[in-house]
């Protein structure tokens, strides 16, 4: 999501490797292109120049120590003013009050009943609470209906009344709600082109009706600065508690996410990063910093891994890592696990110097994957267990029961045995990386 603005920003920075110290002369260029990368990314204008300002004015200021670089001194005072920009310290989500009552807005196309979902999705799965979905977008055509799939799709429940009034919807729904024992109630709201009295009027009511824990304000990522505006005209009315970027995996240049809190002083929860419903992450400051300055976001990964891999299996998978015992039966189950995560090059975008190593532009073909699943399962335990027995015959065997070639089979031996030899010497902390 923030590639190109990081290419640039990571090119600004090389322009003083080397230097002996950090003067104004040779940051000169290095400001000139952050600054531009940060325009060029639709950063708004004013933020640029006082994050510019700020880098200069501390970067001139700096007693470089001996055994620091000046590159190394500079990257840590831009990654703190991005983490600044960003706003600091994450932002949790409402999740404590029994009930807790979650009310969405935004302009109609910016993904709010889809991100209902992602949201009954993560507080179920994250904290255990029973949701139940709310429609009251009653102008929009099928919305009534797409948000009912959605709660279908994940067997959450969906209040509605069809066309009836809003304010009348949400009051049932509370009630309803109480009687079925339901502890999280997210509000789906009507939308517009644009912001509208009419709209406003019927926000600010439900709001007054329910008293919600949360407003939050769904954004498109991709509408650039024209969502400061937006922003700041829905909190004149409703005081938002916070924003949600989604379409963060299209071709959006991330730069609103830079401007929002600095220009509107409200705290971005979350990120919409797919369009499935599970495609919802945590917005945490320090961690887009990082992968904006190509620092990875090992955090993250941990995290997700952390849903499908519980610590006992960790544990013993890093004992077989280490002795070398790491068999081809791990890795089907391990490359079934990965499917879970999600795609496997939004993973592989989160590794530490992805776009030194190129990872951030690959694209990995489901199919591909399926194939290797396909050799895999072709073999016997015995062999996924002791690949070494595998020879001619064998290999031939299991490339007819799979559908693929010898030659295929062979690659899938040879990179097994090289992955395996990484992961032992990273487990033993021998890995040098080029970064």
């Amino acid at each position: 999501m923030f590639e190109y603005m990081g290419d640039r920003l990571s090119k600004a920075i090389k322009n003083i490797k080397g230097m002996g110290r950090i003067t104004e002369d040779n940051i000169s260029d290095a400001i000139k292109e952050i600054r531009m990368a940060l325009l060029e990314a639709d950063v708004n204008y004013e933020v640029v120049k006082e994050f510019t300002k700020n880098v200069k004015d501390k970067a001139l200021g700096l007693n470089v120590s001996k055994s620091l670089k000046p590159e190394e001194v500079f990257i840590k005072l831009v990654k703190d003013e991005l983490i600044s920009l960003l706003g600091n310290d994450y932002e949790s989500l409402e999740v404590s009050k029994i009930p807790t009552i979650i009310m969405l807005a935004g302009l109609q196309g910016s993904g709010k009943t889809t991100t209902c979902g992602k949201i009954a999705n993560y507080v179920r799965k994250k904290h255990n609470k029973k949701p139940l979905l709310v429609a009251c977008d009653i102008y929009r055509p099928a919305a009534i209906n797409q948000l009912k799939e959605i709660g279908a799709s994940l067997n959450i429940p969906v209040f509605d009344k069809g066309k009836e009034d809003p304010r009348i919807i949400v009051k049932e729904a509370i009630e309803y709600a109480k009687l079925n024992n339901l502890n999280y109630i997210i509000i789906d709201t009507a939308g517009r082109l644009h912001i509208d009295e009419d709209l406003m009027n019927e926000l600010k009511d439900i709001s007054e009706i329910v008293n919600p824990d949360e407003i939050l304000l769904i954004i498109d990522a991709m509408m650039g600065q024209d969502a400061i505006n937006v922003i700041n005209g829905f909190n004149d009315i409703l005081s938002l508690t916070g924003a949600i970027l989604t379409k963060m995996d299209g071709n959006t240049k991330g730069g609103v996410a830079l401007s929002v809190r600095h220009l509107t002083n409200v705290p971005i929860k979350f990120v919409g990063d797919s369009e499935k419903l599970d495609g919802l992450s945590e917005f945490y400051p320090e961690r887009m910093a990082e992968r904006i300055l190509d620092m990875g976001d090992i955090l993250s990964i941990a995290e997700k891994a952390s849903d499908i891999i519980d610590e006992a299996e960790a544990l013993d998978l890093s004992k077989k890592i280490k002795k070398g015992n790491y068999d081809l039966e791990d890795f089907l189950t391990n490359m079934k696990q990965i499917k879970k995560l999600g795609p496997l090059e939004n993973i592989l975008k989160m590794l530490p110097g992805a776009r030194n190593m190129g990872l951030n532009n690959i694209n990995i073909n489901p199919k591909d994957l399926a194939h290797v699943e396909a050799i895999i399962l072709s073999m016997t335990p015995y062999e996924r267990k002791h690949p070494e027995v595998l020879k001619m015959t064998r290999k031939q065997r299991i490339a007819k029961g799979s559908g693929r070639s010898v030659e295929e089979v062979n690659r899938l031996l040879k990179q097994f045995d090289n992955m395996k030899d990484m992961m032992k010497k990273m487990a033993n902390g021998n890995m040098k990386f080029p970064f």
